[in-house]
């Protein structure tokens, strides 16, 4: 049995990566993650250069993959790894939406839709765990910004609350069960995450069913009493003795509750257990097949936006190539911040495209290291690329980091007079970005003829590129995030990122491309698209009700000369919902190879819950009855085939209240009829007492008037004592509510 000071030590950290080790029970070790293992080296003169592993493709690169086993498999090698240096869990996965293309932490999200980041992150939790190391499913909740991330609130309605932000958080937790959950640095509605009850007890444990451990983001706890009374079981970094003195005394002066420290010190005993049964000091790894495993995640996350005249794929023999860009040669493959990894080595672009051809390959840098234009530079740039058969060039962004978003989407001005000058050198240009967020292709990207999304790649980015380039691979990766034309554009953009301690939450559930598709948006390239070196004719979509679920099934033919991969997204949408919604919502996908001239039969099974909305009057979650549209296609926009499915809702029926309008009243059947007979009663017959109430029979029955209601439609009934007397008295409104409720 533990005292009081010995749990209090145990919630909160030994050092930076260490847990306390108290009495009987050893420390673990925890690290930064999570497109690698961040482990920080021992003889480290900073926070972030680490022992080297492997560095896999960020989530804004994985994300575009839409591929849920490739990602598990990333999740497997990343626990081969982290196993093998002896670490017990590895901080990530990163799930918070993009809301904006600003932000700063953007490279480590997967996506502006939570079904398609809690998909992912589903299976990385669960490759990563199958390994026996513990995930940090991060960072909880409302975390899209880097703009004053210790301090800002996040103000934002429940249901885009439930419906957006937390869903993918759901998701994960009840299909993956993460050994841990981090807390966020922010606040939510005015209350810091680390002492929020609502959020981490509430949602997190009691409705969702959480088991495992909640952990502070370094730094994140300002109040330690307050943090574990609202269910937050460990502090880190540490030591935070003051912290722990604070706990004590707290428990000693009866501010907090013994038990809420108990059962805290008690989750750690279990994550620390948990962990030494399966720690495992022989562990190893293969650093090629990782390598390789990054290459193939990396090629299958890259984006083709453009290929005019199929100027791609690349002959691997009999065209020259000018690679101009310096990234080429000094590869962009990660954002800063804790999740930056020391590779165990790194592939550039321009020496893998020298290894996958034999024909001639020249190279300019056209711009400095550090992105600075040089005058002496581009000439040689536009010399070289006059001279080729074709001109590769490769620009990017300068740095996306942890600590700060971004200023805007534009690429740098050198650059964009780079691709210009090189475009008028030689019309057969292709444009390669590394970036970690989209950037703006709009109006420069309609003179060039092919456009590559390469994203961050991680470090075997270079060969995936080159793969990619001559056709080695063929390009399946989808946009998770839509490129809009400008910044202005995103239904953000006013409310980002706040100012005086808030940032408004104000676009509510129209978050990315609902917000573009519900105000019929144009957009450069819309949320999951991507092109492909073949091409894929869809059959016609059927669906049916399985089981309460809705099931999909749609026809994908290869159409081309390659073999391919097709990533079918299914939406749906409800015409005349009584609550706002996007026109389409992703609901499902799948991401299927198909042979060149092959058919392949997909199905696409929606569950139920899927389709439910956050009722804030219910407080719950419910599915609208009617007729879906469900919309198959390439993208949110490229819909190919669409059928309509009659779905069963749930009991939604909100009970009527004195303070529910007379429309409210006449559009619920039990109401209406209740009211109507009422109404019909007070109107009755005209003042023969003498008394007055005539005057009163005359209100009620103007009332019955379509003009007079159409003013008075908003009215709470039991303001309609003023208008109608006695006849709608509080004593006849409550027994109104009584035989409405009944």
């Amino acid at each position: 049995m533990l005292t009081t000071e010995q749990q209090a030590a145990l919630t909160s950290g030994h050092d930076m990566w260490h847990t306390s080790a108290v009495g009987d029970l050893p420390s673990i070790t925890v690290t930064d993650g999570p497109h690698g293992v961040r482990k920080q080296a021992a003889d480290a003169k900073d926070l972030i250069t680490g022992e080297p592993a492997t560095c896999f493709p960020p989530a804004v690169a994985l994300g575009s993959s839409w591929d849920p086993e490739l990602v598990h498999r990333v999740g497997v090698a990343l626990g081969e790894e982290a196993r093998a240096m002896g670490v017990s869990v590895l901080l990530g996965p990163g799930i918070n939406l993009k809301r904006s293309p600003l932000g700063g932490r953007n490279f480590e999200y997967y996506a502006e839709d939570p079904l398609l980041t809690g998909i992912l992150a589903v299976e990385w939790v669960k490759g990563l765990q199958s390994q026996g190391v513990g995930a940090s499913l991060k960072h909880f909740a409302v975390n899209s910004q880097e703009t004053d991330r210790m301090r800002v609130s996040a103000d934002v309605d429940e249901r885009t609350l439930r419906e957006l932000y937390l869903h993918a958080f759901q998701r994960v937790v009840e299909q993956a069960q993460p050994w841990t959950v981090m807390c966020a640095y922010n606040r939510v509605n005015g209350v810091y995450a680390s002492e929020h009850r609502w959020l981490l007890t509430e949602v997190l444990r009691d409705e969702w069913g959480f088991e495992g451990l909640v952990v502070s983001d370094w730094g994140a706890v300002v109040d330690r009493v307050a943090a574990v009374a609202a269910g937050l079981d460990l502090t880190m970094p540490g030591p935070d003795e003051p912290g722990d003195r604070a706990l004590v005394a707290a428990v000693a002066d009866g501010s907090l509750d013994p038990a809420a420290l108990e059962t805290s010190a008690a989750r750690v005993r279990a994550l620390v257990d948990k962990a030494l049964r399966h720690a495992d000091p022989d562990a190893t790894y293969d650093e090629a097949a990782h390598h390789a495993l990054a290459r193939e995640a990396a090629a299958r996350s890259i984006v083709l936006l453009r290929n005019e005249g199929g100027l791609l794929p690349l002959s691997t023999s009999d065209t020259s190539v000018a690679v101009i860009g310096e990234i080429a040669n000094t590869p962009r493959y990660q954002g800063g911040g804790s999740s930056q990894i020391t590779p165990t080595r790194l592939d550039d672009a321009l020496t893998e495209i020298r290894t996958l051809t034999s024909a001639e390959v020249t190279f300019a840098a056209g711009y400095a290291v550090d992105g600075g234009e040089d005058g002496a530079l581009v000439a040689e740039a536009v010399e070289v690329a006059a001279a080729a058969d074709v001109a590769v060039v490769f620009v990017g962004t300068a740095h996306e980091t942890e600590g700060a978003d971004r200023a805007g989407i534009d690429l740098p001005a050198g650059q964009l007079a780079l691709v210009e000058r090189i475009v008028a050198a030689n019309p057969r240009t292709v444009v390669v970005l590394s970036n970690g967020a989209v950037v703006r292709t709009t109006p420069w990207d309609r003179a060039v003829p092919a456009l590559v999304e390469g994203w961050l790649l991680g470090q075997a980015g270079g060969g995936a590129l080159a793969d990619v380039l001559f056709g080695v691979v063929n390009p399946s990766g989808r946009l998770s995030e839509t490129i809009p034309h400008r910044l202005a554009d995103h239904p953000s953009h006013l409310d980002f990122p706040g100012e005086a301690g808030h940032v408004r939450y104000g676009e509510g559930i129209h978050v990315g491309y609902r917000g573009f598709d519900a105000r019929e948006q144009d957009v450069a390239y819309p949320f999951g698209f991507g092109l492909s070196y073949t091409t894929f004719a869809y059959g016609d979509a059927t669906a049916s009700i399985v089981d309460g679920d809705v099931e999909v099934r749609v026809a994908v033919t290869n159409t081309g000369d390659r073999d391919g991969r097709e990533v079918v997204q299914v939406y749906a949408g409800l015409p005349g919902s009584k609550v706002r919604r996007a026109p389409r919502e992703l609901k499902g996908f799948a991401n299927v190879a198909v042979a060149a001239g092959a058919t392949v039969e997909v199905t696409v099974r929606i569950p139920r819950a899927d389709l439910a909305y956050w009722d804030p009057w219910l407080g719950r979650w419910a599915v609208e009855g009617g007729e879906y549209v469900l919309s198959v296609g390439a993208s949110s926009r490229d819909v190919r085939t669409s059928v309509t499915v009659a779905v069963d809702g749930d009991d939604t029926r909100r009970p009527l209240t004195a303070g529910s309008t007379l429309q409210e009243w006449l559009d619920d059947p039990k109401g209406a009829e209740v009211l109507m007979n009422a109404w019909a009663a007070a109107t009755a017959g005209g003042d023969d007492t003498g008394d007055g109430t005539g005057g009163n029979n005359q209100a009620a029955a103007a009332l019955a008037d379509p003009q007079v209601f159409m003013f008075l439609a908003s009215l709470p009934l039991g303001r309609l004592t003023s208008f109608a007397g006695d006849q709608f008295g509080a004593d006849a409104i409550d027994a109104l509510v009584r035989e409405a409720n009944s």
